[in-house]
């Protein structure tokens, strides 16, 4: 059966995430068609959602400004997988910690923008991520932020002491990039594991 994806495309590392979509559906052996998401209407009509980086402020007011905001809560509430990333993350989260974005909150945490510092401070990092096999996830971290706290999630990897990446029911969060590494097994957790069962919480990644 063919999938339909959804990038939302706003901003950030949309033809990224199409690319990574797609090779972790191939992979799986799945069909996926994919569509930028930049006006209502198109979100109902999906199967799987990611939500790129960017500015977490501009994403926020765009998403809500073009009706899409609601069309990606109802996305959830109807239990199809979301993959927020980064400034994505902010925007799902439940507590932004900042006044300007208005957060979807469809994921159960709050968040720290700029956690692991600015754009000079990128860098990356080998992840043990719940569900995923032993070989650690390369992680790409620019202007991250962390998850500081986390209330109905459940966490999957932690850096620093620090959680940076959770799931909550359908919804996989990440305060990295998945979409700027060859690496699809991140994608393939968010919109395939979850297919079958939620993923177990990570008790001691490093």
């Amino acid at each position: 059966m063919s999938l339909t994806a959804g990038v939302v495309a706003v901003q950030g590392d949309v033809e990224e995430h199409a690319v990574a979509i797609e090779r972790a559906a191939r992979a799986r052996g799945r069909d996926v068609t994919i569509h930028e998401i930049r006006e209502s209407g198109i979100v109902p009509d999906c199967d799987l959602l990611a939500m790129p980086g960017g500015e977490s402020t501009t994403i926020s007011r765009l998403v809500h400004s073009e009706g899409i905001a609601p069309e990606i809560r109802d996305h959830v509430a109807a239990g199809k997988p979301l993959l927020a990333t980064c400034a994505g993350l902010i925007v799902a989260s439940s507590d932004a910690g900042d006044d300007r974005v208005d957060e979807l909150g469809v994921i159960d945490v709050g968040v720290e923008r700029n956690a692991f510092g600015r754009q000079k401070d990128s860098f990356e990092a080998p992840l043990d991520v719940a569900g995923l096999d032993d070989e650690p996830y390369p992680a790409v971290f620019i202007r991250a932020p962390a998850i500081d706290s986390v209330g109905d999630a459940d966490v999957l990897a932690t850096w620093d002491d620090r959680p940076v990446a959770v799931r909550d029911g359908p919804v996989v969060g990440t305060s990295f990039h998945p979409e700027l590494t060859t690496d699809s097994r991140l994608h393939g957790l968010a919109f395939f594991e979850n297919e079958a069962a939620s993923v177990p919480a990570l008790e001691d990644a490093q």
